[in-house]
């Protein structure tokens, strides 16, 4: 099974295993690890942004905006820039968010926040992207303004075209946000994200294409300094698509090669994506990745900012 291993100095400290499958459109092109059913948390973000933006009849938006409705960002001054800029365009107010409120996700964030005398709220939840869609697909419509009910219409189409795209019928459970988190096994979230990398591919696919175009565009709009993603876009030898979602879950495409890919630790350690990732990519997609410098990703360190060890693939 492969795992990661936490190295502390010459000390083996922990042991994370995970799976991992690729998929090009039905095909399974690799597979690692057993198979696992899982929620979904953020990483079906690009999916349920599309849906707003087909009730909203597909309106023209900015990369940075689009980008933004499918971020779990850090709530640094640019990402509130485009959430507010979402709400005015539609004519909303931040108060109709119902994703709660949680300190912007970034330290230096929160700390600017709290110099300034402000006070948490829904804007600074790294889910307030995709609720802004929410919030005005749901006004647009005339429907209730609190969407977070599974019966809610918006929900209802959200997991309509969640079994449609991952090609397996979901089940559902409540997400840190508030909303329904849609739950299928590994292969069918790596079969959806294989059809966001075709979408991206296909220029003529303004919805979901355009959205994985915006996240491949806007990386750091999507996450945030020092974020997962922000750092796996940083090595990108070709349009790379990824999300992570909470609990040790990835999604990644590669639109150029039609690949899609999901990474799952069982034990839902974060901390371990990184270099599963690295070593997935190497297996599945050579030449599509190259490490960054720097890449924190393998690395283990103390309070104080000290290298005290590592994290290793072993297959």
């Amino acid at each position: 099974m492969p795992q990661i291993e936490q190295w502390r100095g010459e000390q083996l400290e922990a042991v994370h295993t995970f799976s991992a499958v690729v998929m090009r459109d039905d095909e399974r092109v690799l597979s690692w690890g057993p198979p696992v059913s899982t929620t979904w948390r953020s990483a079906a973000k690009p999916f349920q942004l599309a849906v707003a933006l087909e009730l909203l009849s597909d309106p023209e938006h900015s990369q940075e905006e689009l980008a933004v409705g499918a971020a779990s960002h850090n709530a640094e001054p640019e990402h509130l820039e485009h959430v507010f800029a979402i709400l005015e365009r539609y004519g909303l107010d931040a108060a109709g968010l119902k994703c709660g409120g949680h300190p912007p996700a970034s330290p230096r964030a929160y700390e600017e926040l709290l110099r300034s005398g402000g006070s948490v709220s829904d804007i600074h939840n790294n889910c307030s992207g995709k609720h802004a869609f929410m919030l005005a697909a749901v006004t647009a419509n005339g429907w209730e303004r609190d969407y977070r009910p599974a019966d809610h219409p918006l929900q209802i189409r959200i997991a309509s075209a969640m079994e449609e795209i991952a090609q397996e019928t979901p089940t559902w459970a409540i997400d840190g946000c508030g909303v329904p988190t849609w739950c299928h096994s590994l292969e069918a979230i790596a079969r959806a994200w294989s059809r966001l990398a075709r979408a991206t591919a296909n220029s003529a696919d303004t919805r979901l294409g355009a959205v994985g175009r915006a996240m491949a565009h806007e990386p750091f709009l999507v996450s945030g300094t020092d974020r997962l993603d922000l750092h796996l876009a940083r090595g990108a030898q070709e349009t790379l698509i990824t999300k992570v979602g909470a609990a040790g879950l990835l999604g990644i495409a590669l639109p150029e090669r039609g690949l899609g890919m999901a990474i799952k630790t069982h034990a839902g350690n974060d901390s371990a994506r990184a270099p599963a990732v690295e070593a997935l990519l190497e297996a599945a997609a050579p030449g599509a990745w190259r490490r960054p410098e720097p890449w924190p990703g393998p690395q283990v360190r103390n309070v104080v900012g000290d290298l005290v060890g590592e994290l290793r693939f072993s297959a």
